[in-house]
């Protein structure tokens, strides 16, 4: 299997792709189409959609963290953040995808207007992990990436998402769940698996959600 080195330059790649590849999706679903169910249990794609937004959002106060020095939480609180996904449920299908469109738009400038010297500023994630800017593009691109997936409209799988990506995210992935060995298969079906969701493996071990 392809290993999972990557650098700053690739993950802002992926982000661009995976955006792209989310964008893509989102455009074709109707009122209907886009409240209803996704592939992650009790979400509907709305749901999908505006945490994808929400998340954008969120990495721009990173981006503002980095670029002004001024500390500036993803979210204020857990209540912010269920309030964000909240919202897949009440907007209409064209509200949803402009706040997902602006939103991309508005965190990509913010990435590119960054410089060498705000890319190497310490800032601080939802989990509380301590991560230097040039973490970010990689943050964006597992969201994009994984929830374009999600959207269960059949227009994404994770055999479509970047290679380089998909052996970056399993190793990511295996090291976080503590696994020494992965099972046998496609690149696209063992990343799967290991974020938790359908896949083709035989007698693979059932796991739960990540992301």
């Amino acid at each position: 299997m392809t290993g999972g080195a990557r650098t700053p330059a690739d993950a802002r790649a992926w982000a661009r792709a995976g955006t792209e590849l989310l964008l893509d999706a989102a455009a074709g679903l109707d009122e209907a189409a886009l409240h209803a169910p996704s592939t992650l249990p009790g979400w509907s794609r709305g749901h999908v959609v505006a945490h994808v937004a929400a998340n954008a959002d969120a990495l721009g106060n990173l981006v503002h963290w980095a670029a002004t020095g001024e500390r500036t939480p993803m979210y204020a609180s857990a209540e912010e953040r269920a309030a964000g996904i909240a919202k897949g449920g009440t907007l209409s299908a064209g509200e949803l995808r402009s706040w997902l469109t602006a939103s991309a738009d508005k965190l990509a400038a913010g990435l590119d207007g960054l410089t060498d010297e705000q890319w190497r500023r310490e800032v601080v994630t939802a989990q509380g992990r301590t991560v230097a800017a040039t973490e970010l593009p990689w943050m964006r691109a597992r969201e994009v990436c994984v929830h374009a997936v999600d959207l269960g409209t059949g227009v994404v799988a994770f055999a479509d998402l970047p290679r380089g990506f998909l052996a970056a995210l399993v190793e990511e992935i295996r090291g976080r769940r503590g696994l020494t060995g992965l099972p046998e298969g496609p690149l696209p079906e063992v990343a799967a698996w290991l974020a938790g969701r359908p896949h083709s493996l035989a007698d693979a071990p059932v796991l739960g959600p990540w992301l």
